[in-house]
């Protein structure tokens, strides 16, 4: 299963690369196939078998997910949208986008909404599975520590009073309806303005989402020693007026002050864990002495959590003046 699930994982970053290339021969179900040296059957199988949905349905709604970001943001026509994702015409993708959305591409375009989109699935994830690191390979970067004020904006988000961690939050969020990790990432992925977001143009729920943890007295005692609520969400301008999901919540954070630990780009399947100690130590240990501050855990302060292996891994934590 281990190594169905690397395998199964490049034929997921396969079909992305090659939607956003509209590269329609290499999306088909024996190219895919080749890619992975099996049966058509056999890849079909282990597909639904790893990842709880057939293939050409995943395919289909990813195709839609871009499309639709296309569709928001650009200024193509429809048709040209529908035939670089592959529809025969305007009305073939017109009822695929209706039956996924609930609404046409030319509405959504008038009246951008809150949608569910199908954001990539990823298999193969080694800390998840519990294998840790592997070989010896450690970054060179230190960890950057510095100070920066951040303009006031709002955090759109969900919350769990009891999980410890990223893996339990959502192991605790999917028990909940409409809270679990697909409808929540859909749903984020699909706004529009998110602060974080990488351009807006890639549909991954790891653009513009972040983990965030609220200091609260009502939530859970953390190693850091003080109590605190787990989130997850997005920032979004200060005059942001869109929708809000009725899940989730909505809370303005006013203009403050952060101390900022950042390490840089690092070997995810074989850093993960000694950058997260690193960081971690870097925290716990951190002088305020020649400073004018201190952490900040009042109530409401929010501690943000980016994660990007490709960028970088950082805590940005509220700070008070001595």
């Amino acid at each position: 299963m281990y190594e169905w699930r690397k395998q199964i994982q490049i034929v997921v970053d396969e079909i992305d690369e090659s939607i956003k290339n509209h590269n329609d021969e290499a999306l088909t179900l024996n190219a895919l196939s080749k890619k992975l040296g099996y049966s058509k059957f056999h890849t079909t199988r282990k597909f639904k078998e790893i990842s709880g949905m057939q293939l050409r349905d995943y395919l289909r709604k990813r195709k839609l997910a871009f499309a639709l970001k296309e569709v928001r943001d650009s200024k193509k026509t429809i048709l040209d949208i529908a035939f670089d994702y592959g529809f025969s015409s305007n009305e073939a993708f017109s009822r695929a986008f209706k039956k996924a959305y609930g609404i046409t591409p030319s509405k959504y375009r008038k009246n951008p909404k809150t949608l569910i989109l199908r954001t990539k699935i990823n298999p193969f994830d080694r800390y998840f599975l519990g294998f840790g690191e592997i070989g010896m390979i450690k970054s060179t970067d230190d960890i950057k520590i510095y100070f920066v004020t951040i303009p006031a904006h709002k955090f759109l988000h969900i919350k769990n009073y009891e999980s410890n961690g990223y893996w339990d939050f959502w192991q605790k969020q999917n028990l909940i309806p409409g809270q679990d990790y697909e409808t929540i990432c859909g749903l984020l992925d699909s706004i529009k303005g998110k602060l974080d977001d990488n351009g807006g143009s890639e549909v991954n729920s790891a653009s513009g989402q972040i983990m965030a943890y609220i200091n609260d007295p009502s939530g859970r005692l953390c190693d850091w020693g003080f109590p605190r609520t787990e989130c997850y969400g997005v920032r979004l301008p200060f005059d942001f007026s869109g929708e809000v999901p009725p899940q989730m919540l909505m809370v303005d954070v006013p203009e403050d002050e952060y101390i900022v630990f950042e390490h840089g780009p690092f070997d995810y399947e074989q850093e993960n864990r000694s950058v997260e100690e690193k960081i971690e130590k870097a925290m716990s240990t951190f002088d305020f002495s020649n400073t004018n501050y201190t952490f900040d855990t009042s109530p409401g302060r929010i501690i943000y959590f980016y994660f990007d292996p490709k960028k970088h891994f950082k805590y940005i934590r509220p700070v008070k003046r001595k």
